[in-house]
């Protein structure tokens, strides 16, 4: 088996089981105070976010984050705008990737790696050429190749074409180096949104 391989499919998920479990029993008083935090802030629309996600091979698994928005509708019941539900608890949780933190579960129980391709959104899956496909031929990730190259203000073609790049070389020198590019543009809050939106724009296909 090629060393690539070898990493991939079962090195690596060991390691982020490891690397999981402890950064969990070490951030739990930080997830607890966040937890509490967002609680009040969400005016009562919780603090956990839980979503069904396309992984590995296109099986759906449910994600966990941390909840940013209010539930607010307007007079006809729909939800408000993103930017108008986005707190400025969840902006300080989102601009430093706190909400990221419960993905570490996701992690642990095998739906997600470390790092990989972002998980998107399960109705996105009939929207993609074969080649865009290919990002599910490995675990999505918490940050991956394309968040260090723009995270939400790369275009979709462009986050695609990174996604699937990183499906070709995924080895552990690939994976320390986004890992030290992904802490650098947290410090720096880089690439959180797009430009005069709150998160990124729907992919609506080619």
């Amino acid at each position: 088996m090629p060393m690539k391989h070898l990493y991939r499919d079962y090195i690596k998920r060991a390691l982020g089981f490891i690397i999981s479990l402890v950064a969990l029993v070490c951030l739990s008083p930080l997830l607890l105070v966040v937890t509490i935090w967002l609680h009040f802030a969400n005016k009562g629309a919780g603090a956990f976010f839980v979503q069904e996600r396309p992984g590995k091979d296109a099986k759906i698994f449910k994600i966990i984050k941390f909840k940013t928005m209010t539930d607010e509708r307007d007079a006809e019941g729909n939800l408000l705008p993103d930017e108008d539900r986005l707190t400025r608890v969840g902006k300080f949780v989102r601009s430093t990737s706190i909400d990221e933190l419960p993905q570490l579960i996701n992690v642990l129980k095998g739906d997600m790696a470390l790092i990989g391709p972002r998980p998107l959104l399960v109705r996105y899956l009939p929207l993609y050429s074969p080649e865009q496909a290919r990002r599910h031929e490995v675990r999505p990730g918490i940050t991956g190749w394309a968040q260090c190259h723009g995270r939400n203000t790369v275009s979709w073609e462009d986050k695609f074409k990174l996604d699937v790049w990183y499906v070709d070389h995924c080895t552990l020198m690939t994976d320390l180096k986004i890992l030290f590019i992904s802490i650098r543009k947290v410090l720096i809050h880089d690439g959180i949104s797009q430009e005069g939106q709150a998160t990124m724009k729907e992919f609506t296909g080619n």
